[in-house]
């Protein structure tokens, strides 16, 4: 039996500050997805829901919020909370509900109306939670965080703020030609350059926003690709959401421990390189093959950093790749064509979907202006609190 599983439809909801809630964004992304597929919703026979959540901590009600709201029709419903990694875990229990036959047609849902400013935990005094210890005991803000690990590849590497900045001008570029990003404006160097300091080196435009905004996606059976008329759908061949392994050289916040297991030898990778990893084996291809790649800039810095976890370069050459423009539009392998975080912000639930969207319009050839000649595989890549972690191949 084929691992591969069809993505009939995608949609979404326009990033931004909408001041609405989330379950009508969700809505909205949800039911283009449908209309994208050529399904009626009576025909959907389960939902699979990443949570909303605040602060990092699930609560918020997210399958069957979305049931609910296009109407009870008795399809199975599941949610799903991996933090950052949610949107593409629910891709993964929608594809394993579909490959252990408990459903021929699934839609995904993620959906967010995020706070202003950066999140934080949820309130309440929680000294066993290392969310809630890294802004208490070290105050370690998602900015502060994000600057240390850009510092830490200026002392490795020698990167400069002015590599982080084309990261920024790039992402812009391609955001600008993105009817569903939120920032829609070129950038460039000097003005990343003249934006404000928040953490030392990463200036306001290296960081990416909060956003409200939704994503979805209607997967189904290859079997019932073919009876609908799908002859050649776009293919999810390998979704990866492995964790980290002890001992760890370099932290990932929230976690402060490194030694749990400081017996063993460290890994030859880092945990994102295994997240990349673990993909790549399951889809039996390599980062060679790829035409494209959506990963989770929640940095300029953090970007060169996928280039090298995804297997496009060395350890230390991701600014050698934005500076020569190879990740760009027109380059030899883009990253973020969609705009990226930098351009969308983070809607947590939503955005690993949001990759997995736009490597669907990417691979069918209906990307616009955006479209990457002859893309035939993709790779998403993403990272969130507590270990979560996820990439995503499509390939047509």
């Amino acid at each position: 039996m084929t691992g591969d599983v069809a993505v009939l439809g995608a949609g979404m909801h326009p990033w931004g500050k909408w001041g609405r809630s989330f379950v009508e964004y969700g809505t909205v992304a949800a039911r283009a997805a449908l209309s994208d597929a050529g399904i009626r919703w009576q025909d959907v026979q389960s939902v699979v829901g990443a949570d909303t959540v605040r602060g990092g901590y699930p609560g918020y009600v997210a399958g069957a919020t979305f049931a609910q709201a296009l109407g009870w029709q008795g399809a199975r419903v599941t949610s799903v909370y991996a933090a950052c990694a949610s949107g593409a875990q629910a891709i993964n229990t929608a594809r394993a509900q579909i490959l252990a036959g408990m459903a021929d047609v699934v839609l995904v849902v993620g959906a967010d109306a995020a706070p202003k400013g950066f999140f934080a935990p949820a309130g309440g005094d929680r000294p066993d939670d290392p969310d809630w210890l890294r802004f208490r005991v070290l105050g370690a803000t998602n900015p502060a965080y994000f600057a240390l690990y850009a510092r830490r590849r200026m002392v490795l590497y020698g990167d400069t703020p002015e590599d982080f900045a084309l990261v920024k001008v790039k992402n812009a570029a391609a955001g600008a030609l993105n009817p569903n990003a939120r920032y829609r404006t070129p950038v460039t160097a000097d003005q990343v350059a003249a934006s404000a300091v928040v953490a030392d080196p990463l200036r306001l435009l290296d960081i990416c926003a909060t956003s409200d905004g939704a994503a979805a996606v209607v997967m189904s059976s290859m079997e019932f690709a073919r009876r609908h008329g799908a002859a050649d759908p776009v293919r999810i061949r390998a979704v990866s959401t492995v964790t980290p392994t002890y001992p760890r050289a370099v932290l990932d916040l929230p976690d402060i421990a490194t030694d749990s297991a400081i017996a063993a030898e460290p890994a030859p990778e880092s945990f994102r390189a295994s997240i990349a990893r673990s993909a790549y084996e399951e889809a039996a291809i390599g980062p060679e093959e790829l035409s494209l790649a959506e990963v989770y800039d929640l940095s300029t810095a953090l970007e060169l950093e996928w280039y090298e976890d995804i297997g496009l370069c060395a350890a230390g050459e991701g600014a050698k790749l934005v500076r020569e423009g190879a990740t760009a539009l027109g380059g030899r392998i883009p990253v973020n064509p969609s705009g990226g975080l930098a351009s969308f912000g983070e809607a947590v639930p939503a955005q690993a979907i949001a990759q997995v969207c736009e490597l669907t319009w990417q691979l069918r050839g209906t990307a616009a202006e955006r479209q990457i000649p002859g893309a035939r595989a993709g790779i998403t890549a993403n990272q969130g609190l507590f270990g979560h972690g996820s990439a995503v191949i499509a390939v047509r």
